[in-house]
């Protein structure tokens, strides 16, 4: 007696369960079933490709004389010159220690205020004055940077000043001190800047992370004596552990990208040793003096190492079994 194999399962369509379908197929499938969401990414896509991709091509100035009114063929090659100058260059080499030591101070503030309030906000069990808090700290995320450091300048004013008035009426100094007059004060005036304006916006992501974590663990946690404190440390924190990972990598592949606008507009000649960073530099020399080749090749130098840090911190994170963002 032979034996007949069953007909595959087939939907009400015709078409093969997408669990059958591999290969080409099934992504064409899943394309035709998500064809609106396709639709919708198309004009980001041209966006990205514009404005992200084309303008590559101009990451070969980098490596020329580049003089705006010759054809491109016409340019002179001087092949690493401009790269060469740049790592012997004192300036330079300034420029990239205040990049660093910012994106730092950033980084490591950025993630203790942000999960601090975000803890503090989750254990208030008062809705209304949650809230309350939680308007008050998003609102100066919404305030322009022209704005904010038009605030910080007069709060750091030597003549008036709240934050002299303050400090002097506590009797922690004696006479007002021009804050944004001295450079090895700015990284920390930028730090608490940046807390200010961004913290109570870095904080809706944990706190949506902390409503994924199991209800059932804080009642077992409470039943086998744990505190308040013991809770946050063994089931809040290690909840929001993977969403750490993923915002950490991506930071550290952001290393480079300390800022502008505060920097800019908060910087003076007085502080420019220690406000000024990357991208300063690459406006300075590129807009200002005319040397496109030696901006480009600073900007693309800060292109390559970010992609490289990124991926780098992403391979960690996967050769420790963490979270990873592919």
């Amino acid at each position: 007696m032979s034996y007949t194999s069953p007909p595959p399962v087939t939907t009400s369509s015709g078409y093969l369960p997408s669990s059958r379908r591999t290969g080409f197929r099934g992504f064409i499938h899943k394309l035709n079933q998500q064809r609106a969401l396709v639709w919708m990414s198309v004009p980001f896509l041209i966006w990205l490709f514009i404005f992200k991709y084309l303008p590559l091509w101009g990451w070969t100035i980098a490596f020329q004389d580049f003089k705006p009114a010759r054809r491109l063929l016409d340019q002179q090659w001087v092949g690493l010159k401009h790269f060469r100058f740049l790592f012997q260059d004192e300036h330079f080499l300034r420029v990239m220690r205040n990049t660093l030591a910012m994106s730092f101070i950033n980084l490591v503030l950025g993630f203790v205020t942000a999960i601090t309030l975000a803890i503090l906000l989750n254990e208030l069990r008062q809705i209304v004055f949650k809230r309350v808090v939680q308007t008050i700290s998003y609102l100066p995320h919404f305030i322009s940077w022209v704005v904010a450091a038009s605030i910080i300048s007069t709060a750091l004013s030597a003549d008036g000043g709240i934050v002299n008035e303050v400090l002097m009426w506590l009797g922690l100094i004696k006479e007002p001190i021009l804050w944004l007059g001295e450079g090895s004060y700015f990284w920390g005036i930028l730090g608490a800047s940046e807390v200010w304006k961004n913290v109570g916006w870095n904080t809706i992501i944990y706190l949506a992370a902390m409503t994924t974590i199991d209800p059932s663990q804080y009642e077992a946690a409470e039943m086998d004596g744990a505190g308040r404190f013991q809770r946050i440390w063994h089931v809040t924190l290690p909840g929001l552990k993977p969403v750490f990972i993923i915002l950490l990598i991506m930071n550290i592949g952001n290393l480079l990208e300390s800022g502008f606008e505060p920097q800019y507009l908060l910087g003076n000649g007085m502080n420019v040793d220690y406000s000024e960073n990357l991208d300063i530099f690459v406006l300075k020399y590129g807009i200002q003096m005319g040397n496109f080749s030696l901006s480009i090749a600073a900007g693309m130098f800060k292109t390559v190492v970010s992609f490289i840090l990124l991926f780098s911190a992403n391979h960690i994170a996967k050769r420790l079994g963490e979270e990873r963002l592919f």
